[in-house]
Parts: structure tokens; C-alpha cells; sequence
């Protein structure tokens, strides 16, 4: 008892203790205890409520379901563990396995037991890898040397081969071989792994036997009698193993399966082009790269770079003394690049195609043979080729792409929503409380301080002081309480001033603070330079460690104000303090000495990192960040899978080409395969594009040249090019945000007349003003604006026949009064203009409108130039360019080509953000580079000084390393001319790698680099090429992707922009379109007896396919043709030509009997039919008659040069025949048919297309048009912008990309003038300017991005098809319904009998038909359901029954009441077709009145 009182004083005094203690120190309570008690405790009491109810809902919550869910969970868990008993692949498991072991013999279950074991899988997984480090670690040598870590890896090779032989023995054993359906060999992994392994066995057999035969010096592993090369090139394959281990990889893998399919088509279209392609080179270009200019009497060519030359016509000549053009030369590349016979031509068109060196081919055809042919077919060559089909390609990749992501996602996310929404019921109530709980604790806690100053203390207090020990209880409370006492004061303090610093963290003012630090921190990096003074090196160092620390304080604030934890929760924050950490260890580092400054400087540019804060509070470009992180994430498993494809086809090069590439003693090659690092360079290099030529023609002349053997080379490399391309196409257009697409509805085209605005012109003229309403009547009327537009073309046209180099010869005088006609005329509209308009101070007036502007800058410009004739040279100058706006005019009348510039310039706003994204991190690469590089990309011309005080002087180079040709050259010491000196032209350099032009070059300049002005060392630092490739995987690959992504978008929103608001979706408005406006087709059925035979000959299948054999047959006749073909081989080709044509003339005869002319040329390919053929007839003649002329031994090269278009133009008609196959497969017609449809969207995106390269070409000629022409240089005979034709060519060659970087460098001032122009004496070397950097840059910007995305935008919208799912009905489904029609309906009277309908439609296949497995009672209920109108005479309409089926398939208003849905669907389509007939509409949807229905009895 005494105890008990003893202790409740003591507690009570505990209680009243605190209570004063209390009192003292805060204020007094606003009201009292006993009121806010009861608030205190209804809040907690909420609280714990809230706590309870969310325990008991985790507990309880479910109880209702809980005996189901639990033992529905059960058997989920029992299903799990036998899948997982039964194996990975979790497939039913044959009962016998190689005829004699069951499932209970002890061998199988160990075996199946050992296969099904985890680490099993790992163990073999760690053997692959070993093996790729082994293969990759073997150093190739010439002639097949070897050295002892070579010899050893041989014998490592055994211990690989006996695992894998052993894995797969174990799981043939476990699966059995090949008879049901799980067995071993069934799954492509382990055919693959099976397939290795058998020929590793036959390759040892095969060696050993070898050995056994032959002597002891075979034993550096080339066995005598047969070569095991070949079978050990396939040890290569076992990397791929390692993606039957990555499940992301079986994604990516299956979505290049999938895309195989729609591929095939499209392939075959490619295979098509090229072939077709090759055919008309041989005609045109066989044997024409064979000529060159030689020393008379000598075979010594007389040039450094020969290049082909011509006889006689139109070809380059030879002008040095003593030279002659004569045969018997190689041919340019080693012979490799030349039409000659059908491979060669197969591969320099691929090669074209690939936009890689195809203008150096150009080049050569030009000097062989004038420039009438060739540029006619490699420009068409690279636009059809390279624009339209690959990107076809790349369409249906990036298609098929999005496809499986998707299906793959829904797959994973279904998995993972089963396994989550367990843990999410638990987890959410959870959650919420404890986030609400963060968010409300510091108010809450203040709370309590504020208003309870009488509150008993804490739990965790009260509970402590129950527990002493009543002996301690006097001494060590009152210990307890002072402590408590001051700990809380501090804690409150504390607590108070961490709310001050939180709120100061997260203002405004703090985070525009540390955004100026990191402007002031961006400048100290960039200000950084090569040859820098010494006192900015000095300011750099201290602002560094100033902003350094400034850094360090944000990071401990917000580290106080926030919480361990809260800190580190927020991605940018855990970044923030990566750096500031690596910049505080960089600096102890470099202050102390321990390492030098190079190595780390770079952690100091990751700073510049801290520039996307700015996306903080940035809303579009934060979402674009955030939604490239995100990407990238879906494409790590593209870029494994891409990095598997380098490392195999890297081994496999080694194994081919290592040690082979020093068949050339004069010059090291830098693109070889002779060790792994160097093999992965080159193959990375092939996949971006870049010269993979030149490395094909150094494999070929490492295997012996053009032969053979040699030849076979190039589908190594053709094979990596088309496997790396396709892989990078992943085009990231699920992940784009859609911000800017809305904005795009300011944009539908307007077609109406401006009416004359309110207020006066000129202020005398009121808007009844007679003269102002003429004016207004005659800017409007259609032949007044046809005859402005037609000024504006001539006057464009003027501009361009200006001639460039002599500014004052006969023609620009002309051209000058023209000028002053043009200017005349176009003042006067513009006058007439602002007279109806008024000027610009009111509303709708002239000077409002920014097209109207544009016309008043170009004719004010005009007139300015021709006051001030002479007074200042560059203000003219500048104005004569100015001049070229003009076409541009145009845009304002021509209605289509401003919607094309509007949704163009909807797209640049809408890639800003993106540019602004890519320019930041080319920044950042920039001041990488210039850490990494500054001033370490000088050399000497002589190789063996490396440094600039050697570097003086002269020395003798031996050409191709023949001792009797020195040649003395001068010793400089030169900058690279992209270089990384400081930051700007670092950026420029690093954009020429992002458009893969000459990046191999500036990465081995890199490798080499050694030093500050020092000379480069062969292979100095390898690993720095890493940078490179860093580089060009984030912006090259990754970022033009999205910009392709973004164009496309903008592009398809913009086309559906007209109708946001219809009911009709794209797809569903196409087909009823088609539906609304097609005509059945005629038949032409002869009545007469002998002429109805022809016809169903002709018409039969078989007929079809005999053409089919004689077209192909004819092909491989012309396939046939060679260089230097025999005599007798000629005469046959002559004869075989001429019993083709005889053939196909006759099938002409025969289909002009059966349908008469009149409906023999109703159909397109007919009449290409007869063309080809009256070509061909011709074609025999015209030779036949040349042949007869000149009876000469050599008719051909007489002959040849006398009628040469003539001849080579009739020759064509041969190859057209071959369009004719195109004509027979479904897939490929329905690719055509797209094709022309998508030329038909394209016309103003090509009229803009052509207005830019106006517009540059006519500024090139006016500032690049003086520069001397000169062999070796880029500006030389053929590449130049002497005329506007050639200015245009060189642009074309830029938009492709070839070299146009050196085509900048050749345009830039101090280049020598051309002899002719108007040049000072001293002026010879003032030519060129610096406007070539602006001029190249914006030309390249505009062209690669956003003028070939618009086409593949084109492209793609309209073979969407192609990707999307068969089964839904597209507009290319709907010619098959009009030709079965026409069989029921041969005089297209467009009606036929409803009992007709029901065969007609079990004929066409689904989805538009009912297909013939339909059987024919549910095929009559499907009609009945359409509800199609029906006729009173028991017909029914064409167009109504194709409109019924299209309107069925894709549900187009079926549902409700019927009435209803019609008379909805006739208010959408008269909408949007406004011209829609309304006979037609009544038709197919029968007005209101009631019309019978189609029914059956």
C-alpha cells in the first residue's frame, strides 16, 4: 500500500513540475487546458481511427473474399511451383526421350534435374561469356603466323567445346531429340547451340585427321589437306546465346521476326529497284570505266588520281602535254566499282543506295561520258532508292516496333497487375497515410507547441519515468527533466528554423540563384580555350573552387532543410550531389598532387549537367526530359541487342580480315579488324554508315581483288550494314509528349476574298471609293493573280540564268533590263494592293499581314538596289541575294504549299524544345572535347617530326613507295580542321560527327592525339574513342531519331487537324470516301465467236503465267551481258532480243483482237505494253540500220558515239519490261498502288522542297560562284556553283550528305578565284566567305531533318497499312470488290441481282467479304443484317452495297435506332464531302420515306 502512495505524489509532482516548467516558457494559453484537450483528443482520436480502420482493412478488409482469394492464391501458388518444377520453358514433358528412357529412369531425372538447376543455366551463361573474352583476346596475324597466347587459346577452345558438347548431351538426354513436340531440337536456341557444336566436333575430327596425314609443322593449327578456317568461323555464333538468356532481348528479337513478314514485301521491292536499276547501268554504262589518260607510248597513267576519260562526245578530255585517253585501265577503286557485268552493277547500285560514295560514281560516269545520262539516273537512283524505299523499310520497322512494345507491355503488365493487386490493397492505404502524414507533420507539430503549452509530456517521457526504480526516482527525474527540458528546446528551435530554411530552399529566389551560379559556372567552362592567357587560367581556378563551395553550401542547406531521405528521393538532387562530391575530390586530388588535372577536368564538365534545372520550371521541356529518360529505358534492350550484333560480327571480322588489310606497304590503313578494340571501331563505323565502302574495297583487295574469291567479301559487309541499320531504327514515337499538337488549330487553310476594310487609305480614299473598289476587284480577279504568279516564276527563272563568275557579259545586262520590268510590275500590284487595303494603320489593312510583308521586303529590296548602283560594293551584294525571296511570293497564292509551310513551321516550334534539349548536351560535349583535346590536333606534313620547331624545312615523299618518283614536298605544321580548341569549334565539330560525315577521321585524330602542339602517336589512347561513341549513341542515334518521331507527329496531327471534330476516324473517312466515289469497273465480253476464244485465251491463267516465264527469262538475258563478251555471244543476245520482242509483239496482236483498241488502252498497263513493244521494234531497227551503215571490224565504238542517245535511249525500252512483273503480285501491286497514292500527298511537299534548293542554290552561285575550280579540291569540274544546274546538284549531293563538310571547308575565304571573274590585282585569293558555316549548317538542318522527314512522314501515313493489322478493313482492301463486281456486272451498269450478292461476297475474302469457308444460310443472315437498300425490280446498286459492307466491317453508326444513325451518318458525310452527289447519298443511305430492304424469303 505504501508503495502505491509514495508513488502517486511522485507522479503528481512530475505532472505539476511540468506544468510550470512549461508555463515559463511559453506564453500563456490563449484559452485553457481543459478546452483544448477535448480538440487535441478528437484529432488523435481521428487519427487512430484512420490507423485502425487501415489495419483492419489489411487484415479484415478482404474477408469476405478471404476463404476464395486465399485458396484461389493457393492454387495460383501450386500452378507456379509445377511450372516451375516442369522447366523454363514450362512445356509438357514427353513420356520417352530417345525411344528408351522414361520419365522414372534415373539417367533422365538426374539429367533433367541437372538442366532444370539455376546455376546450371548461369554456369553455362559465365562459359559463353568466357568464350566471346577468349575469342576476342586471339590476335590475328598475317599469313596465318601465330604466337604462343594464340597457340594456348587453341587449347582453351577444347575445354569450351566439351562443356557445350556436354550441356547439350544432358539436354537430349532430358528432352529427347527431335520427335515430339518439347523435344531438344524443336526450340531455334537449341537447334542453334546444337548446330555450333556438331560442326566445332566435325572441325577437331576434321584437324586431328588432317594432322595424322600431314607432318609435325602443321601443328600451329592449319591442318594441310582442308582448311577449318571456314567451320571456325562459326565459334562466332555463340554470343548470340546469350539472348536466349535476356527475356527483354526474346522482345526485341520477336518484334524483328514479326517485322520480317511486312518486310519480305518491301524487300522484294528494294531487290526490285536494284535490279532493275543494275539492268539499265549495264545498258547505259557497260565497259565505260575501263578508258584514262595515259603518256603517249607508255602504260603509265598520267595523273596522280586517274579518273576515266572519253575519246570522242562529250566526256572529260585529256589536256596535259604528251597524254592520250586510251583502255585498258582497271578502273577506279581497284577495279571494284564499275557497271561491267550484272554482280558489279548489282553492287555499285546498293552502294548508291546506301548514299555512301555514290557521287564519286557520278563523278566518273560524268567524266566518261558528258553529263547528259548519269545525272538523270543517280539523282533518280537516290531518290527513289535511298528516300522512298528505305524508308519504307524504316516505317514498317519502327512500326512493328511500337506493335510488340505494346503487346509485349500489355503482357508484362498484366503479369505484374496479378501480382500487384495483392500488395497494392495493402500497400496504398499504407502509403497515403504515411505521405499525408509527412506533409502534416511540421504543421502538426508546431501546432502542439503553439497551443498546448499544458499538454502532459510525450508518451515516450511518461513511460520512462514510470519505469525508474522508485529509490532513483527523486534524483535521476528531476536529471531527466532538465535534460528533456532543453533537448526540447533545441529541438523546437531547431525544428523552427528548418522550416525557414525549407521554405527558402523551395522559393523562387533560391532556385533562380543557383540557376545564375550555374550560368556563372557553364561560362568559367566554356571560356576555356587553347593558348589562353595566364591570368583567365588563374580566374577559371579560383571561380572554380569558389563556385565549388558555393555548390557544397546548397547541398548541406538542402541536405538540413529536407532530410536524408527527402533529399535523395528527388533524381536531380541525388545527381547535384554526385558532382559536388566529385568536384570536392577533384580538387583534393589535383591541390595535393596525386593525380594530374587532365584526368579528372572531365567530372568538372558533368557540372554542366546542372543546366537541365532549367527544365524545373519549364512545363514542355521538363515533360520532354522526362519522357527521354523513359525511352531510353525501352530501348537498353535494343541497345544490348545492337552491342551483341557488334561483338559477333567483330569476331567474325577478326576471323576474317585480321592481319589481311597491309596488302598496301605505302599506307597504314586505319579501319582493320587486326585486334578486338579496333575490329568493334570499324564495325561500329559500318553501322553508322560512314565510308563503309572504302572498308568493303580494302576486304575485297585483301582477298585478291575483283575476282572470285574477292567478291564474295562484300556480303559480309552488305549484310552489317543492312542488319546495323535496321537495328537503329527504333523510332521513339510512343514516348513524345503531346504538348504543341493542340496548338495546331489556328492552322486550316482559309479560301475566301478579303473584303475591303473599314477606315480610309491613304487617308482620302473612303472604302466606297470607286477607285478603291476597282482596285479590290481587280487584285482579285483569277487572271490578274495567274499573271503575278507568272512574273514570279520568270523573274525567279532570271535570277538563276544570272551568270555568277562574270558579273558584267552580255547576258546579266539583259537580264538587267528584265530586272527593271519585273520590279516595275510588282510595284504597281503592291500599289494597287495598299489602294484597296490601305497601308497599315488600320485593321485588315495591307501592312497586317505577314505574307504581305514578305512581298514588300523583296520588292522594296529590288528598288533599293537599283538606286544605290555603286556607291557601296557589299550593300549591293548583300541586296542582290536578298533578291532570291522572291519566289517565295508564291507561297502567298498557292493554297496547298502554305498549308505545307504552316505545318512546317508548326513543326519548328515544336522541335525547339528538342533542339534545345540536343544543343545543351552538344554543348556539354563540346567543353568535354575541349578538356580532353584543346590544342592536341596539330601535325607536321612529315610524319616523323612531332614537334614545331622541327617542323622546318623539306622532305622527299616516294609515290605508291616507288624509290624512282621522288617527289619533294615542303614541311608544315598544321591545325586539324576540325578541332576541339575551344568550345565553339568543338560544337561544330562534334555536328559533323552527328551527321556521321568524316567522324572516323576526327576519332583517329582523337586516338592519336598525344599532347599540347605536339606531333600525334600511333594508337596513343584507344579508350578515348569511347567518347566518340558516347556521343553518337545519346545524340546521333538517339536524338535525330526522335526528330524523325517529331516530324512525323506534327506532320499526321496537322493532316488531321481539318477533322478534329468528325466522328470518322482516318481509316473509317478513307473507306467511305472510296465507297461514296468509285465506278464499277467495264468488262469487254465479245459477242463474236472467234474473237470470245481470243479473249479467253488471253484472259485465262495460264496465258498469264507463260508472260510471267518470258518476261523473267528476258530479264535473265539481259542480266547477261559482260564486258568483252565474245563475238558469237553478241550475235546470240541480238538474236535472243529479237525473238522476245517478236514474242511480246504478239501477245500485243492477241490482246488487241480480243478487246479491239478502244477497250485495250482503257487500261494503264496495256498501254505501257504497247509502248515498250513499238520501243523495242524501233530499238531493232534503229541498230539493224547502224550496223548496215558502218560495215566496219569495229561497228560497236563507231556506231556507238555517231547515234549514241538514240540507241542507249531505245535499249531502255528492253529493261522497262521487267515493270511488267511488278503488274502480278498482290502484295506488291497493293505497294505500288500506295506508292502512287503517296506521290499524289506529295506535290507541294516537293514544290517546297524545290523553292529551297532555289533559293540556296541562287545565294551559292551569287557568294561561291567565283572560286576557281581545281582538281583535288572539293570545288572542282564536277561539284561547283558556276551554274545554277550544277549549284543544284552540289545541294542535292549535301542533302544526301556525302562529304559536305568539305564542301563548307572549300567554300571558306582565302580560296583562289576563278581566272575569269573581275578580281584587283592583289585579290587573287579573296574568294570564298565565312557565310559558308551559316549557309552549309542551316542548308544541312533544313534538308536532313525536315524536308526528308516530311517525306517519310508522307510515306508512312500512307502505308500505315502495311503495319497495321490485316483483319481490319483499309481503303487497299477495295479494289478486289470492284473487280469480282465486274464479273456479275460486265457492262459496269452498276446493279446487279440480290441473289447475286450473296455468291459475290462468299468470294471475297474477310474482312471485307464473308470468304467461301462462310456456309451460305449465315452468309444470307449477315445480309439481311446490313440492311442494304433494295431496288423495286429486285437489284441492288453498286455503290450502295460496297458502302453497306464498309459500314458493317467497321461499325460506322450501326448501333440504336436505325432512322436515327442514318440521318446522323447523312448530316457527317455531307460535312465532309461537301460535293457528294445527292442522288448518290439517297442511294446509299436511303432517306426516311421507307424503302424496302433487303430481305430473303
Amino acid at each position: 500500500g505504501g508503495n502505491g502512495k509514495s508513488e502517486r505524489p511522485g507522479r503528481n509532482q512530475i505532472h505539476q513540475h511540468e506544468k510550470k516548467n512549461t508555463a515559463k516558457y511559453s506564453p500563456a494559453p490563449p484559452y485553457s487546458s481543459e478546452e483544448v484537450e477535448p480538440f487535441m483528443q478528437t484529432t488523435e482520436a481521428v487519427l487512430a481511427c484512420w490507423r485502425y480502420s487501415i489495419d483492419g482493412a489489411v487484415i479484415n478488409g478482404t474477408d469476405t473474399l478471404n476463404s476464395t482469394a486465399s485458396s484461389q492464391a493457393h492454387k495460383r501458388r501450386q500452378h507456379y511451383s509445377k511450372h516451375k518444377n516442369q522447366g523454363g520453358s514450362g512445356v509438357h514433358r514427353n513420356p520417352r526421350a530417345l525411344f528408351c528412357l522414361y520419365l522414372n529412369n534415373p539417367i533422365r531425372r538426374a539429367c533433367i534435374s541437372i538442366v532444370e538447376w539455376k546455376p546450371f543455366d548461369i554456369l553455362i551463361l559465365m562459359t559463353i561469356f568466357a568464350n566471346c573474352v577468349a575469342l576476342g583476346v586471339y590476335i590475328p596475324f598475317p599469313e596465318d603466323d601465330s604466337n604462343i597466347a594464340n597457340h594456348n587459346l587453341e587449347q582453351v577452345e577444347y575445354i569450351f567445346l566439351i562443356i557445350f558438347t556436354v550441356e547439350s548431351f544432358l539436354k537430349i538426354i532430358a528432352y529427347g531429340l527431335v520427335m515430339h513436340p518439347s523435344a531438344y531440337i524443336r526450340n531455334g536456341w537449341n537447334l542453334l547451340d546444337f548446330v555450333i557444336v556438331v560442326i566445332g566436333l566435325f572441325s577437331v575430327i576434321l584437324e586431328q585427321f588432317s594432322h595424322k596425314q600431314g607432318d609435325a609443322h602443321h601443328m600451329s593449327g592449319k591442318p594441310g589437306g582442308f582448311d577449318v578456317k571456314a567451320l571456325r568461323a562459326f565459334r562466332v555464333l555463340r554470343p548470340l546465346r546469350l539472348v536466349s538468356g535476356v527475356p527483354s532481348l526474346h522482345i526485341v528479337l520477336n518484334s524483328i521476326m514479326k517485322a520480317m513478314v511486312p518486310l519480305l514485301h518491301i524487300a522484294l521491292l528494294v531487290l526490285f529497284v536494284i535490279i532493275i536499276y543494275a539492268i539499265i547501268g549495264l545498258e547505259l554504262f557497260i565497259g565505260r570505266m575501263h578508258k584514262t589518260c595515259f603518256f603517249i607510248g607508255s602504260d603509265i597513267v598520267s595523273e596522280e588520281e586517274p579518273a576515266p576519260c572519253a575519246f570522242s562526245g562529250h566526256g572529260r578530255q585529256c589536256h596535259m602535254n604528251n597524254t592520250e585517253c586510251r583502255g585498258k585501265w582497271e578502273g577506279p577503286n581497284g577495279g571494284i566499282t564499275n557497271f561491267d557485268n550484272f554482280f558489279f552493277a548489282m553492287l555499285t547500285v546498293f552502294q548508291c543506295i546506301t548514299m555512301e560514295g555514290w557521287t564519286d560514281v557520278l563523278y566518273w560516269m560524268q567524266d566518261a561520258m558528258g553529263y547528259e545520262l548519269p545525272w538523270v539516273y543517280f539523282v533518280s537512283l537516290v531518290i527513289f532508292g535511298s528516300f522512298f524505299v528505305l524508308n519504307l523499310v524504316l516505317g514498317v520497322l519502327s512500326g512493328e516496333f511500337s506493335k510488340e512494345r505494346e503487346k509485349a507491355k500489355a503482357r508484362g503488365d498484366f503479369q505484374k497487375m496479378r501480382e500487384k493487386q495483392q500488395m497494392e490493397e495493402d500497400l496504398k492505404g499504407y502509403l497515403d497515410w504515411i505521405t499525408q502524414a509527412e506533409d502534416i507533420e511540421p504543421d502538426r507539430e508546431d501546432g502542439e507547441d503553439r497551443h498546448n503549452p499544458s499538454l502532459p509530456a510525450s508518451e515516450t517521457t511518461s513511460l520512462n519515468t514510470e519505469n525508474i526504480d522508485e529509490e532513483h526516482t527523486n534524483c535521476c527525474s528531476l536529471c531527466i527533466i532538465l535534460f528533456s527540458i532543453h533537448s526540447r528546446r533545441i529541438k523546437r528551435w531547431n525544428r523552427a528554423f528548418r522550416r525557414k530554411c525549407r521554405l527558402a530552399v523551395k522559393s523562387v529566389t533560391f532556385y533562380w540563384m543557383v540557376l545564375i551560379l550555374v550560368f556563372l559556372n557553364t561560362l568559367t567552362i566554356a571560356s576555356e580555350h587553347y593558348r589562353q592567357p595566364e591570368w583567365l587560367t588563374q580566374i577559371q581556378g579560383y571561380a572554380n573552387k569558389v563556385l565549388l563551395s558555393l555548390f557544397t553550401l546548397e547541398m548541406l542547406l538542402k541536405l538540413y532543410s529536407l532530410g536524408f531521405h527527402a533529399y535523395f528521393l528527388s533524381f536531380f538532387n541525388r545527381f547535384d550531389c554526385f558532382v559536388v562530391c566529385g568536384g570536392i575530390l577533384e580538387t583534393v586530388l589535383v591541390e595535393f598532387h596525386i593525380m594530374s588535372p587532365l584526368g579528372i577536368s572531365v567530372l568538372r564538365c558533368v557540372r554542366l549537367l546542372r543546366i537541365f534545372k532549367v527544365t524545373r520550371h519549364w512545363a514542355s521541356l521538363s515533360n520532354l526530359v522526362a519522357s527521354l529518360l523513359n525511352s531510353m529505358k525501352s530501348i537498353a534492350s535494343l541497345l544490348l541487342l545492337l552491342f551483341l550484333f557488334i561483338i559477333i560480327f567483330s569476331l567474325l571480322g577478326m576471323q576474317l580480315f585480321g592481319g589481311k588489310f597491309n596488302f598496301d606497304e605505302t599506307q597504314t590503313k586505319r579501319s582493320t579488324f587486326d585486334t578486338f578494340p579496333q575490329a568493334l571501331l570499324t564495325v561500329f563505323q559500318i553501322l553508322t554508315g560512314e565510308d563503309w565502302n572504302a572498308v568493303m574495297y580494302d576486304g575485297i583487295m585483301a582477298y585478291g581483288g575483283p575476282f572470285f574469291p574477292g567478291m564474295l567479301v562484300c556480303i559480309y559487309f552488305i549484310i552489317l550494314f543492312i542488319c546495323g541499320n535496321s537495328e537503329e531504327e527504333e523510332d521513339e514515337e510512343g514516348s513524345l509528349p503531346d504538348s504543341h499538337l493542340d496548338k495546331l488549330a489556328e492552322f486550316a487553310p482559309k479560301e475566301k476574298v478579303l473584303p475591303i476594310p473599314e477606315g480610309s487609305a491613304f487617308f482620302i480614299l473612303s472604302n466606297t471609293n470607286p477607285l478603291r473598289v476597282g482596285c479590290h476587284r481587280l487584285i482579285h480577279h483569277h487572271i490578274f493573280t495567274n499573271l503575278i504568279l507568272v512574273f514570279i516564276i520568270l523573274s525567279s527563272i532570271s535570277l538563276a540564268a544570272e551568270d555568277p563568275i562574270r558579273a558584267h557579259s552580255f547576258r546579266n545586262h539583259i537580264l538587267g533590263y528584265f530586272d527593271y520590268a519585273f520590279t516595275s510590275i510588282f510595284t504597281v500590284e503592291i500599289l494597287l494592293k495598299m489602294t484597296a487595303y490601305g497601308a497599315f494603320l488600320h485593321r485588315g489593312s495591307f501592312c497586317r499581314n505577314w505574307f504581305n510583308l514578305l512581298d514588300l521586303l523583296v520588292v522594296s529590296v529590288s528598288l533599293i538596289s537599283f538606286g544605290i548602283h555603286s556607291s557601296a560594293i557589299s550593300v549591293v551584294k548583300i541586296l542582290r541575294v536578298l533578291r532570291v525571296l522572291r519566289p517565295l511570293r508564291a507561297i502567298n497564292r498557292a493554297k496547298g504549299l502554305k498549308h505545307v509551310v504552316q505545318c512546317v513551321f508548326v513543326a519548328i516550334r515544336t522541335i525547339g524544345n528538342i533542339m534545345i534539349v540536343t544543343t545543351l548536351l552538344q554543348f556539354m560535349f563540346a567543353c568535354i572535347g575541349v578538356q580532353l583535346f584543346k590544342g592536341k590536333f596539330y601535325s607536321c606534313t612529315d610524319e616523323a617530326k612531332h614537334r614545331p620547331e622541327e617542323c622546318k624545312g623539306t622532305f622527299i615523299v616516294y609515290k605508291d613507295g616507288d624509290v624512282t618518283h621522288p617527289m619533294v614536298r615542303e614541311r608544315l605544321w598544321h591545325n586539324s580542321d576540325f578541332n576541339f580548341d575551344n568550345v565553339l569549334s568543338g560544337m561544330m565539330a562534334l555536328f559533323t560527327v552527328s551527321t556521321f560525315e568524316g567522324w572516323p577521321a576526327l576519332l583517329y585524330k582523337a586516338i592519336d592525339a598525344n599532347g599540347e602542339n605536339v606531333g600525334p602517336i600511333y594508337n596513343y589512347r584507344v579508350e578515348i574513342s569511347i567518347f566518340f561513341i558516347v556521343y553518337i549513341i545519346i545524340i546521333a542515334f538517339f536524338m535525330m531519331n526522335i526528330f524523325v518521331g517529331f516530324v512525323i507527329i506534327t506532320f499526321r496531327a496537322q493532316g488531321e487537324q481539318e477533322y478534329k471534330n468528325c466522328e470518322l476516324d482516318k481509316n473509317q473517312r478513307q473507306c467511305v470516301e472510296y465507297a461514296l466515289k468509285a465506278q464499277p469497273l467495264r468488262r469487254y465480253i465479245p459477242k463474236q465467236k472467234y474473237q470470245y476464244k481470243v479473249w479467253y485465251m488471253v484472259n485465262s491463267t495460264g496465258f498469264e503465267y507463260i508472260m510471267f516465264v518470258l518476261i523473267l527469262l528476258n530479264t535473265i538475258a539481259l542480266a547477261m551481258q559482260h564486258y568483252e563478251q565474245s563475238k558469237p555471244f553478241n550475235y546470240a543476245m541480238d538474236i535472243l532480243n529479237m525473238v522476245f520482242t517478236g514474242l511480246f509483239t504478239v501477245e500485243m496482236v492477241l490482246k488487241l483482237i480480243a478487246f479491239r483498241p478502244k477497250h485495250y488502252f482503257c487500261d494503264a498497263w496495256n498501254t505501257f505494253d504497247a509502248l515498250i513493244v513499238v520501243g523495242s521494234l524501233v530499238d531493232i531497227a534503229v541498230t539493224e540500220v547502224n550496223v548496215s551503215l558502218c560495215p566496219g571490224p569495229l561497228p560497236s565504238a563507231s556506231s556507238e558515239d555517231s547515234s549514241r542517245i538514240s540507241i542507249t535511249f531505245f535499249r531502255l525500252f528492253r529493261v522497262m519490261r521487267l515493270v511488267k512483273l511488278l503488274s502480278k503480285g498482290e502484295g506488291i501491286r497493293t505497294l505500288l498502288w500506295t506508292f502512287i497514292k503517296s506521290f499524289q500527298a506529295l506535290p507541294y511537299v516537293a514544290l517546297l522542297i524545290a523553292m529551297i534548293f532555289f533559293i540556296y542554290a541562287v545565294i551559292g552561285m551569287q557568294t561561291f560562284g567565283k572560286i576557281a575550280l581545281q582538281d583535288g579540291t572539293q570545288i572542282n569540274r564536277n561539284n561547283n556553283f558556276q551554274t545554277f544546274p550544277q549549284a543544284v546538284l552540289l545541294l542535292f549531293r549535301c542533302a544526301t550528305g556525302e562529304a559536305w563538310q568539305e564542301i563548307m571547308l572549300a567554300s571558306l575565304p582565302g580560296k583562289r578565284c576563278d581566272i575569269e571573274s573581275d578580281f584587283a590585282p592583289e585579290e587573287e585569293f579573296t574568294c570564298g566567305s565565312n557565310f559558308a558555316i551559316v549557309y552549309f549548317i542551316s542548308f544541312f538542318m533544313l534538308c536532313a531533318f525536315l524536308i526528308i522527314n516530311l517525306f517519310v512522314a508522307v510515306i508512312m501515313d500512307n502505308f500505315d497499312y502495311l503495319t497495321r493489322d490485316w483483319s481490319i478493313l483499309g481503303p487497299h482492301h477495295l479494289d478486289e470488290f470492284k473487280r469480282i463486281w465486274s464479273e456479275y456486272d460486265p457492262e459496269a451498269k452498276g446493279r446487279i441481282k440480290h441473289l447475286d450478292v450473296v455468291t459475290l461476297l462468299r468470294r471475297i475474302q474477310p474482312p471485307l467479304g464473308f470468304g467461301k469457308l462462310c456456309p451460305h444460310r449465315v452468309a444470307c443472315k449477315r445480309l439481311v443484317a446490313m440492311n442494304m437498300p433494295l431496288n423495286s425490280d429486285g437489284t441492288v446498286t453498286f455503290n450502295a452495297t460496297l458502302f453497306a459492307l464498309v459500314r458493317t466491317s467497321l461499325r460506322i453508326k450501326t448501333e440504336g435506332n436505325l432512322e436515327a444513325a442514318n440521318e446522323e451518318l447523312r448530316a457527317v458525310i455531307k460535312k465532309i464531302w461537301k460535293r457528294t452527289k445527292q442522288k448518290i447519298l439517297d442511294e446509299v443511305i436511303p432517306p426516311p420515306e421507307g424503302q424496302p430492304q433487303i430481305g430473303f424469303p
